[in-house]
């Protein structure tokens, strides 16, 4: 069963990926916000939550954090606070400064936590977008393949996509930034598609040159997802796929594994 994330901050919770990790959710609180509209999401699929379309205020997210940063002072602190929740949260039009105040209140309360931003990566175009990432301690930027077609089958975006143009925003990160994956097999507007196959990783390990992230994460479906003709891959075809980064990560990238 697909759930929704209802407040601005959530959590903390043990994240695969971020260690203890305190969210945030610049989202609806009862609906998803997104450009892309992932088989394999959480959060459902965007036609069933439309009803909220209400964005959180810079201000009531300053608050929020704050606060929970303040009560945190008396227990564990988290590793990340890090921005992700029902949808993309590079679409809200106050990004750049809520992600100034963020940078202060870590500063303040949580000097050790990195910020972090899971994105589709489809914003980066956007100056403030760009320039707000660059601030952060980890971009989290997403691709799910290198084939278009795959991509459409997976992410179905909302709007213009196209790889090769986020390929060359990722570019000009200079590599501080981290590429994480999903990979899953399965059937998608009734055609199969399996972006763990030969094909797909030789041609997504060029992105993997192209780009040279400081990290990689690969990983493939732990949560419930709104399709149910999906299937997750095992840990040793994660491994073989690490194994493959390893043989052209003349860079020195972390390469982190989730299943």
């Amino acid at each position: 069963m697909t759930a929704l994330f209802n407040s601005i901050i959530f959590g903390p919770v043990n994240s695969r990926r971020l260690g203890v990790s305190l969210g945030v959710n610049l989202l609806p609180a009862h609906g998803k916000f997104c450009n892309f509209d992932c088989i394999y999401c959480e959060c459902g699929w965007n036609a069933e939550n439309h009803n909220d379309k209400i964005l959180p205020t810079r201000e009531q997210v300053r608050q929020a954090l704050e606060q929970k940063l303040q009560e945190m002072q008396q227990s564990q602190l988290p590793d990340a606070i890090t921005f992700s929740g029902n949808g993309e949260p590079t679409l809200h039009p106050e990004f750049f400064e809520i992600i100034n105040d963020t940078i202060a209140l870590r500063d303040k309360y949580a000097p050790y936590s990195k910020v972090c931003v899971l994105s589709n990566a489809t914003n980066l175009s956007d100056k403030n977008v760009f320039e707000a990432l660059q601030k952060i301690d980890k971009p989290i930027l997403k691709i799910d393949s290198a084939f278009e077609l795959s991509a459409q089958l997976i992410n179905q975006p909302q709007g213009k996509y196209a790889v090769a143009e986020i390929v060359k925003q990722m570019q000009r990160f200079n590599g501080k930034f981290t590429l994480q994956t999903l990979f899953l097999r399965g059937t998608s507007n009734h055609q199969t598609f399996d972006n763990s196959s030969p094909e797909e990783v030789e041609k997504w390990l060029q992105i993997v040159q192209q780009t040279q992230p400081r990290e990689i994460m690969i990983y493939t479906i732990n949560r419930d997802t709104p399709s149910e003709k999906l299937q997750k891959l095992t840990k040793e075809e994660l491994e073989n796929i690490a194994q493959k980064i390893a043989a052209i990560n003349t860079w020195g990238a972390t390469v982190q594994i989730s299943e």
